[in-house]
């Protein structure tokens, strides 16, 4: 079965050379056409995933409809707040009845919609299959053959058991997910709380502070979830608690750098300034916040960071905030 990943950014780059190392067709479409010709002649992703070198079998493609000639199984790699659009773009070169699988973590701050359902929406009528590639995994340990392992949120059965085979290798190993609501929302909630806990050290509030932001930032998490009709328990694996951990500590963290530079007193115009890659949590922060507002549910950390990216907050007057909220029972 062709995979297509769809989006030439750093984990666009690392899953498609991750599937063409593992044997299978694989073919990575890029938008930028002067990157993909660069690509072809040296093996390299040098802008998004520099230093790697990609497999030989790997198809570089520019050109949107001869990547999707033939493809089977299409990876969405595109930003969230992009998909819609490109999907649109897409939707006359899909097969019908394709199978998207989303590795784009995020919520349409425009529409206030999950992954799986602007999938739903830009393709009606095709009757797309949709799953979610979701859980701890850097792009670059991912791209280097470092240990993996996620979870693919699909409700059906039959496909996700063929998808657990064609994605998995001797070092990614994909766990089935019938909570397809629960993974993308663990996915792109984590984010959120990246940026909190990279304020919190950008601040040197300690280690003390980082483990209950952490912890708490679960609570929030789950509490989101089950009201937009996730099962609690996908956020103790590895879409939710997984992801969490890694993107709250891990040094390759994009959305924790954006909390540690606003911690040590750049502005978010700064940071973007400063960035080529997307930190999903930017955005996230908003759809989260407003999604709390619509669903009546209690936030706090989720609200200390809107206050700091978009409400010109101080961060350290953010963390005083969640310090002094009225005490509660656990």
């Amino acid at each position: 079965m062709r995979i297509t990943v769809l989006g030439g950014g750093s984990w666009g780059t690392a899953l498609a050379g991750l599937f063409a190392g593992q044997g299978r067709e694989t073919t990575l479409w890029i938008r930028e056409a002067d990157l993909a010709a660069r690509i072809r002649r040296t093996r390299e992703n040098d802008v998004y995933l520099p230093g790697i070198v990609l497999p030989a079998a790997l198809r570089i493609e520019e050109d949107l409809p001869r990547a999707l000639a033939g493809s089977g199984v299409q990876v969405l790699a595109v930003p969230c707040q992009f998909s819609r659009e490109f999907l649109l773009q897409a939707r006359p070169h899909l097969p019908r009845r394709p199978v998207v699988v989303c590795a784009s973590k995020g919520i349409e701050v425009a529409h206030l919609a999950t992954m799986s359902q602007v999938v739903e929406e830009t393709l009606e009528g095709l009757t797309p299959t949709f799953a979610m590639l979701s859980g701890p995994s850097f792009a670059m340990e991912v791209a280097k053959g470092q240990p993996t392992a996620v979870a693919l949120g699909c409700a059906n059965e039959a496909i996700a058991r063929e998808l657990q085979g064609l994605l998995s290798g001797p070092m990614f190993r994909v766990y089935t997910n019938p909570d397809v609501r629960g993974v993308e929302l663990g996915g792109a909630l984590k984010n959120v709380m990246a940026i909190a806990v990279g304020m919190l050290d950008g601040l040197e509030a300690g280690l003390d502070a980082r483990a209950a932001l952490i912890t708490r930032g679960l609570a929030e998490m789950s509490r989101l979830g089950v009201a937009m009709g996730a099962q609690e328990r996908t956020f103790m694996g590895l879409a939710g608690m997984g992801d969490l951990v890694l993107t709250c500590t891990g040094d390759l963290s994009r959305n924790r750098t954006v909390g540690l530079e606003l911690g040590r007193g750049k502005t978010l115009a700064e940071i973007i300034a400063s960035r080529k890659s997307v930190a999903e949590g930017v955005a996230t922060t908003e759809s989260m916040f407003q999604l709390g507002r619509n669903y009546e549910v209690d936030l706090p950390i989720t609200a200390a960071v809107h206050a700091a990216l978009y409400e010109d907050a101080p961060v350290r007057e953010t963390l005083s905030r969640l310090m002094a909220r009225t005490l509660k029972g656990e």
